[in-house]
């Protein structure tokens, strides 16, 4: 009788946990299943997405740099590509004026100096228009809208770049403003001028930027 009593314990006990067993078994077939069709990309971020997002505007990309290219560069040296945003959101690059003097001017708004400069500036690209002289006005760490305000205010009409992290100011050595290099047609940099320009300076190193007849 007692054995009888304790069978039907036993059985009562089993029927007891087989439902608990039967729900924990589904659970892991459920994730087994889940692995094997969707592989480890349940528990891994799809980088495609982020792949996807394109760059922000006016970031700086530079075309090659070379083992040397901490060296601070001299009279003499070829101007190191770069490729930058204009205002209008159009990529400049400096191979883009080969065959063409250019002027790479760096400058913030901030800097008083750069302020004063920048009259010179224009003036020079309107003296030298049928030189066919390119001035590159590079602005240093700051937004578009910041530099279009300043632009505006000044009346500027000089190709304006906008370099938001500092690359191409660092791949040009730049340690103050405003710093301006000089590149002839060829692509070699004639002079090096760091801080303020006047009119004379620029007709000076220009002098030897642009061909004489």
């Amino acid at each position: 009788m007692m054995t009888e009593q304790s069978d039907s314990a036993e059985q009562k006990g089993g029927n007891g946990r087989s439902p608990i067993l039967f729900l924990g078994g589904a659970i892991l077939l459920g994730l087994a299943a889940a692995l094997l069709i969707f592989g480890s990309g349940l528990f891994k971020q799809d980088d495609s997405v982020l792949q996807q997002i394109p760059a922000s505007s006016g970031e700086a990309k530079v075309a090659q740099l070379s083992p040397d290219s901490d060296i601070l560069l001299e009279v003499g040296d070829t101007a190191r590509n770069f490729y930058l945003q204009d205002l209008a959101g159009n990529t400049v690059s400096l191979e883009d004026f080969r065959g063409q003097p250019v002027l790479i001017n760096f400058w913030a708004t901030w800097c008083a100096p750069c302020r004063l400069e920048m009259p010179a500036l224009q003036a020079a690209q309107e003296a030298h228009q049928e030189d066919g002289l390119v001035i590159l006005a590079i602005n240093d760490q700051q937004t578009p809208d910041e530099v279009a305000r300043f632009v505006e205010e000044l009346d500027l009409s000089l190709t304006t770049l906008v370099d938001q992290k500092g690359a191409v100011s660092e791949l040009y050595n730049v340690f103050n403003f405003p710093t301006t290099y000089f590149v002839d047609g060829d692509g070699v940099i004639t002079a090096v001028h760091r801080g303020l320009l006047a009119e004379e300076q620029i007709e000076t190193y220009l002098s030897n930027t642009i061909p004489q007849d």
